[in-house]
């Protein structure tokens, strides 16, 4: 088995199924030139039809159903137990994949062995260009980025803009919707960590595959369209502060609790501010811009108020 695809849903039906529908063309190819994958979704207990659907017209497609949420980490690690391929591709069911972009993602490795894992250039629905890969997160640069200075020079963040579209880069972390790897990296690293449940987990994944000695590539040359948080908008709040506790625990998994104590402080006084959203919204013309500026607000006031016991 060449490529094993790891797809991890959760309530995502109507956007699964146009992500299967990309993915269909590059199925036939493969497995009718020699170079044979498989699909794998692992459904964390959706409740919107997802299972059926995938029963009745997606029967080319393996189905993992696991009863309970197991997390994004949990889920793609129940897709690598069963998946056979040489190379496995972890896949956002909120993506559109475009022309042969894996067949490239999976002819880059081909041609670069020194190399442990690739992602493609990441597209918004717009068709302009969406961040897909960050440096790594240190303190400096999450204090950077929480006061939104990289807008004067980016240091948090990437400055892809720049990037040219027809070189690839090396990079720290890619955007886990679309991650290429090595499954002898996978195995011996051991998969994603659960103690995540949701963000970070690429991150972390990322640094382990790079600690092993592998670099990690970004090729612009495959192009994928990233819809972006289809599920994580269905609980907006919840997934907000398990944002911000995860990165705590990358901090305290790989720097220690003194940085993760660090990290508490600067998140305290960057959130702080950031309530004056609240009185500020009132003045808004656009309902859309009020709502989204008091969702915010009430956001941060609930990780303040959770900080102390995260």
């Amino acid at each position: 088995m060449k490529l094993s695809i790891v797809i991890v849903s959760w309530n995502t039906k109507q956007i699964l199924a146009e992500c299967l529908n990309s993915i269909a063309p590059v199925f036939e190819r493969m497995n009718s030139n020699g170079a044979p994958m498989e699909v794998i979704v692992v459904d964390n207990a959706s409740s919107d039809g997802t299972i059926s659907l995938l029963k009745e017209s997606y029967e080319w497609v393996t189905l993992i159903d696991t009863g309970e949420n197991l997390g994004f980490p949990g889920g793609n690690n129940r897709g690598f137990n069963v998946s056979k391929g040489e190379y496995i591709l972890l896949l956002n069911p909120d993506t559109v994949v475009h022309g042969s972009a894996i067949e490239e993602l999976v002819q880059f490795l081909d041609t670069h062995p020194d190399v442990g894992a690739v992602g493609s250039r990441l597209l918004n629905t717009d068709g302009s260009l969406q961040e897909s890969c960050y440096p790594r997160p240190t303190i400096g640069r999450e204090l950077w980025r929480l006061f939104h200075l990289d807008r004067i020079k980016a240091i948090g963040i990437y400055d892809m803009d720049r990037w040219s579209l027809a070189e690839p880069r090396e990079v720290d972390v890619l955007m886990g919707a679309c991650i290429l790897v090595r499954r002898p990296i996978i195995q011996k690293i051991g998969g994603m960590d659960e103690e995540y449940f949701m963000y970070s987990e690429e991150v972390d994944l990322c640094r382990r595959i790079q600690k092993d000695g592998w670099p990690i590539y970004w090729f612009p040359h495959a192009q994928i369209t990233h819809y972006g948080g289809q599920s994580t908008n269905l609980v907006k709040t919840e997934m907000f502060l398990r944002l911000y506790e995860s990165k705590l625990l990358y901090f305290s998994k790989n720097h220690g609790r003194t940085v993760a104590l660090i990290y508490k402080v600067i998140l305290y006084f960057a959130s702080i501010p950031r309530l004056f959203l609240y009185p500020l919204s009132r003045v808004q013309k656009s309902p859309t811009n009020r709502e989204r500026m008091l969702l915010l607000a009430s956001q941060y006031k609930q990780l303040l108020q959770k900080l102390p016991s995260m």
